[in-house]
């Protein structure tokens, strides 16, 4: 059965190299967007994937339906509508200086789209799960329409969310929101949540005592009691050493069950962006075979390091590369 992935797809747009963008004289140029890079990962490890979107009819928009198709992923329901596409430009960091995100993405062909432009019921025809996540509705009350289409068709196709909190201050302080409101709705949907203790922090409005495993099992089971369709919960820890050495761990929570991985050193990173997504789909691959909460956890945290060692946004890593993970096999393979 395939598996639906719904949001915006994006350029991403960086100077070569750690340059800032003052100093730039060219941008490379890569197709982005939180929920294709799931869909990306999870076509590439073997899953059938269809994208739902609205993109510009234009050679922007023809290059980002490019990407999704060489990914293996089906586009039949990306939408071509007139406007702009959807940009964020990147600064990467170095030594202790933060990456930076800039995005330019207002008023973009996607953000603007009307609910019924996706015809939701046909993208879910026969799917297994539909990913999405907290992106679409930080756009603004477009993004916000977009996505209780996009789960009431799921909902009255019996399909399963999986919702990825996906939490982007800059985008929800640029209009006047109430992200907390909106996301708790949208979460009262899920069975799966890809989100930490922060994000249920915010989605209940209260914070979580203890500090480790113990903080982030109070702040699974408040969101199990709070929201009765939830049965998974799949986090990470990520602790930064500098831009490009970071310690990071797995966390899957059921309502009866929980495993949390031990901390991976991730060293030598090429590229953070799109790691979190490489997690999501990690956990959703194990899964979508039946996995228990060890084998999601893990799947996740050896998706999630293998991004960092690959430039651009997507993971396409194979499903030989990612089952023959290993923490230190940095020699080559003959």
């Amino acid at each position: 059965m395939t598996i639906t992935c719904f949001g915006e797809l994006l350029l991403r747009l960086a100077p070569p190299g750690h340059q800032l963008l003052v100093q730039a004289n060219s941008l490379d140029l890569v197709v982005a967007g939180a929920e294709a890079n799931v869909a990306a990962a999870l076509a590439s490890l073997g899953h059938p994937v269809r994208f739902a979107s609205v993109i510009p009819a234009s050679p922007p928009g023809d290059r980002a339906v490019a990407a999704l198709r060489a990914a293996g992923i089906d586009t039949g329901h990306v939408i071509r509508a007139p406007g702009r596409m959807g940009l964020y430009f990147l600064e990467v960091g170095a030594g202790a200086r933060a990456s930076q995100i800039t995005y330019d993405r207002a008023g973009s062909a996607f953000a603007l789209a009307e609910p019924g432009a996706i015809d939701f019921a046909a993208a879910l025809a026969g799917s297994r799960l539909l990913h999405t996540g907290g992106i679409t509705p930080a756009l603004g009350p477009g993004g916000v329409a977009l996505a209780r289409a996009a789960h009431a068709a799921a909902r009255a196709a019996a399909v399963p969310i999986c919702f990825d909190g996906n939490y982007r201050g800059q985008l929800w302080s640029a209009w006047d929101s109430d992200p907390a409101a909106i996301l708790r709705e949208l979460v009262e949907d899920a069975t799966i949540l890809i989100g930490n203790h922060r994000d249920i922090s915010l989605l209940l409005g209260r914070t979580f005592s203890g500090d480790g495993p113990d903080r982030r099992r109070e702040a699974a089971e408040a969101a199990f009691a709070a929201f009765p369709r939830l049965r998974l919960i799949a986090s990470t820890a990520r602790h930064i050493v500098t831009s490009d050495h970071h310690r990071i761990a797995a966390r899957i929570d059921a309502r009866d069950a929980a495993h949390q991985t031990d901390e991976l050193d991730v060293t030598g990173i090429v590229d953070r962006i799109g790691t979190g997504d490489a997690f999501a789909a990690g956990v959703l691959h194990q899964w979508l075979e039946g996995g228990d909460c060890r084998a999601m956890a893990e799947s996740g945290l050896a998706l999630t390091a293998l991004k960092h060692s690959l430039p651009g946004d997507m993971a396409l890593v194979s499903r030989p590369m990612l089952e023959s993970f290993s923490p230190g096999g940095g020699d080559v393979r003959r």
